[in-house]
């Protein structure tokens, strides 16, 4: 198939495909007499692939990392498994961050109420805003 072909197949851009093998996420494709890109439908299941990979949270380069342990040693489950332990771990705290924020904010809303704008200075900026 051509590269439009795989684009629409893959629910990707042609840009983006290009992108890919330059990437080394793809490899690159046999070509045609005409120059032209010629795609099997192991490009789809790997686009198919990235893109679940990408959804989880991996990042591009490692979704390189993982495509090139599967082309040279089979299956790469336990690289993976651990870089997704290592995003849960970012994630939670990201979260805890995330959490810590929201209550600060909540505090500032609830300060809020009880200042009258009419006793903020200029060189307060804004009073519901403190400054330490």
């Amino acid at each position: 198939m051509l590269i439009g072909d795989l684009a629409a197949a893959a629910g990707v851009t042609a840009k983006t495909i290009r992108f890919y093998e330059s990437a080394g996420v793809l490899p690159m494709p046999a070509r045609q007499a005409s120059g032209y890109r010629e795609y099997d439908h192991r490009a789809v299941d790997r686009l198919a692939f990235v893109k679940a990979a990408q959804a989880a949270g991996l990042t591009l380069a490692e979704v390189v990392e993982v495509v090139s342990a599967r082309e040279s040693s089979g299956a790469p489950c336990e690289h993976v498994a651990a870089v997704l332990a290592q995003h849960a771990s970012e994630l939670e705290q990201r979260i805890a961050e995330l959490t810590a924020l929201l209550a600060q904010v909540r505090q500032l809303g609830d300060r809020a109420k009880t200042l009258n704008p009419s006793e903020c200075t200029p060189s307060q900026v804004c009073h519901l805003i403190p400054v330490p």
